[in-house]
């Protein structure tokens, strides 16, 4: 049953009924990780590439206290134009609904939606990861966790190359998440293709991922699956290149005193503007091609025997 306190759109409500794809779509790129018009235009982008691909799209957010999967065009055009929308995470979710607020679901608030409506797959852009200091800080980002406790498949460009990337795939290596590389012998960089980390595990088919969430799930292993999925060629900023503006960036933070939630938007955007905007279209690039895979793969699961069940 669904539970009382989410709502699940008409045509999400359908295609899970009929045990067709459905690729779930976070909200906080919408409203806290790109500027607009571009936020507003790339969520639009992304439903349309997951239908192209033969899935339903299903972006999440909370509104006036309501967890929606599936929103209609009103309520992305207020994630992208208001500034009072909340970023909620595990944490505060449940805050966020019962104090009747309107919220952006990060990747571990977008996991648990997904999980509730029955959704498989879901694709974002990076990964919250561990943060660089999280030695003295300890800030790390719940994303982690979530992906060890919830049977979602995500499918990103990695985690944001502005964390600690050897510390975020330890972590990940720790919490038992397989971290999938789709061609790829090396760990995505975000905006870049490749970093000096090796791919964990690679597979080069969507039939390979969709035949090895099948096995983890016969089993018996719980937990999400990260499909890392490199920026297309084309589009990406090398990773040396990348290197200083993100260097710079984390350097404004400090100086600026920025904390907690406000941190990865304040580094989006100091290195959107030390790159005259190519790291946002770099963004946006590879936040399509994840949706294209997420949609694929979700059509491989869907076919497979007993595919229209949660994994």
């Amino acid at each position: 049953m669904t539970p009382p306190i989410l709502a699940i759109g008409p045509e999400v409500a359908e295609a899970l009924l009929d045990g067709r794809p459905v690729v779930a779509l976070e909200s906080s790129i919408v409203s806290h990780g790109m500027p607009w018009p571009a936020n507003f235009e790339t969520a639009h982008a992304i439903e349309a590439i997951v239908r192209e691909a033969g899935a339903v799209p299903a972006s999440v957010a909370v509104i006036e206290g309501s967890l929606r999967v599936g929103l209609d065009r009103p309520d992305l055009e207020r994630l992208a134009h208001a500034d009072d929308v909340l970023k909620l995470s595990r944490a505060d979710l449940a805050h966020g609904v019962v104090t009747g607020r309107t919220g952006a679901t990060t990747v571990a608030a977008t996991m648990i939606a997904a999980r509730l409506a029955g959704i498989r797959v879901f694709a974002t852009g990076g990964i919250g990861g561990v943060h660089r200091g999280a030695e003295t800080s300890f800030d790390i980002s719940a994303d982690l966790t979530e992906l060890a406790r919830t049977d979602i498949v995500v499918v990103a460009a990695g985690a944001k190359a502005l964390l600690d990337l050897p510390k975020t795939l330890e972590v990940l290596e720790t919490l038992g998440v397989p971290v999938v590389c789709y061609r790829s012998d090396s760990f995505p960089a975000f905006w870049s293709r490749h970093s000096d980390l090796p791919a964990p595990i690679r597979l080069d088919a969507v039939s390979a991922i969709a035949d090895f969430v099948a096995a983890r799930s016969a089993l018996g292993l719980a937990g999400g699956v990260l499909i890392a999925n490199p920026v297309p060629a084309a589009d990406e900023i090398p990773a040396e290149e990348m290197r200083p503006h993100i260097e710079a960036a984390l350097t404004e933070a400090e100086a600026a005193g920025v904390t907690g939630k406000d941190v990865t938007p304040f580094l989006l955007e100091a290195i959107r503007g030390r790159t005259n905007g190519r790291s946002l279209a770099t963004n946006i690039a590879l936040i399509k091609a994840n949706a294209r895979l997420a949609a694929e793969i979700a059509t491989a699961l869907a076919a497979q025997p007993g595919g229209d069940s949660v994994a």
